[in-house]
């Protein structure tokens, strides 16, 4: 996974994407994981809606799609 810094409100979230994006980027969804939540926006408008998603169900979508929670 890369990582990137951003501020979203008062906090800084750490954007996490797939390492298979590719360097170009642009191609992919990233998440940013907070205490309670996990924030979901699309790499290509970066600056524009994130959606929030509580961490119940996150970790059953991951489960669901067989893959884990980045580190």
């Amino acid at each position: 996974m890369n990582a990137e810094q951003a501020t979203a409100g008062p906090a800084r979230l750490t954007w996490f994407k797939s390492s298979y994006s590719g360097s170009a980027g642009g191609d992919c969804v990233e998440v940013a994981l907070a205490p309670t939540k996990v924030h979901i926006r699309d790499s290509k408008t970066a600056p524009g809606p994130v959606l929030h998603v509580s961490n119940g169900p996150w970790r059953a979508f991951l489960s669901f799609t067989g893959t884990e929670t980045p580190r």
